[in-house]
């Protein structure tokens, strides 16, 4: 059952002090049909291992986006992540006809013409996809963290995500660091992608991502040619 956004008001003040474990435990209890959107990310490989703990990972649903974009590295870790937690993803990608018609009309590369045609890919390869993966869903997680990047500060542990119909939207790392992620990583000896160590914190498209310079933020390698402040494809919001 779905929580209106009087309800998520309400519960803000004491999900924020939940630790990341006390979390999922909430969530699986509270929730009838929920799952982590991974990007396979470190912070998603993170999630799904205090998942998996807290509440069994028979009990973890996984979904991911396959935009046709992305590199093979990511590819990999979706099945090592099947194999090291025993959990089911499910990868949902853009529809084809779609895709054909924007690059037989607009090029390969279209998304770096403007934001506006950027936007409109991302559209395509992710948003479309994410909404029918949340489409049956009453609640979803993802692995957003406050220090990530300037558009992201204000993220609270529970969200009322009215952008994609009014479903809770729970961030149970929100207070994380990269170093608490990449900690717990090693403390654990978990699968994460190896393009983090070749300098990509932030992984998204092949052609939209680079590694990160010294001094950059995490984000700063995502759609590098655009202002900081609208480095984000609309799945998070923020368009």
């Amino acid at each position: 059952m779905r929580l209106s956004l009087a309800d998520i008001s309400a519960l803000k003040p004491e999900l924020n002090e939940y630790g990341a474990t006390e979390l999922f435990q909430w969530i699986h209890a509270r929730f009838g049909s929920w799952s982590i959107a991974s990007s396979m990310g470190a912070e998603d490989i993170a999630l799904i291992s205090l998942a998996a703990t807290a509440i069994g990972p028979e009990n973890v649903k996984v979904f991911t986006l396959d935009t046709g974009r992305l590199h093979p590295q990511t590819l990999q870790t979706v099945e090592n992540v099947r194999n090291h937690f025993g959990v089911a993803v499910k990868v949902f990608f853009p529809l084809s006809e779609s895709v054909e018609a924007l690059v037989n009309e607009k090029g390969m590369y279209s998304f770096r013409n403007s934001i506006e045609d950027r936007k409109e890919c991302c559209g395509i390869r992710k948003l479309e996809p994410l909404k029918r993966a949340l489409g049956p869903l009453d609640a979803w997680v993802t692995g957003l963290r406050r220090d990530q990047n300037v558009t992201r500060t204000s993220i609270d542990k529970i969200e009322f995500d009215m952008m994609n119909g009014g479903l809770a939207k729970l961030n149970p790392i929100a207070d994380w660091s990269a170093n608490d992620v990449w900690d717990y990583i090693r403390d654990n000896d978990l699968p994460y992608n190896p393009l983090h160590d070749r300098g990509f914190p932030s992984i998204g498209c092949e052609p939209c991502t680079r590694p990160v310079k010294s001094g950059e933020d995490e984000r700063a390698g995502r759609w590098w040619w655009e202002q900081p402040d609208s480095k984000e494809c609309g799945l998070h919001g923020k368009e």
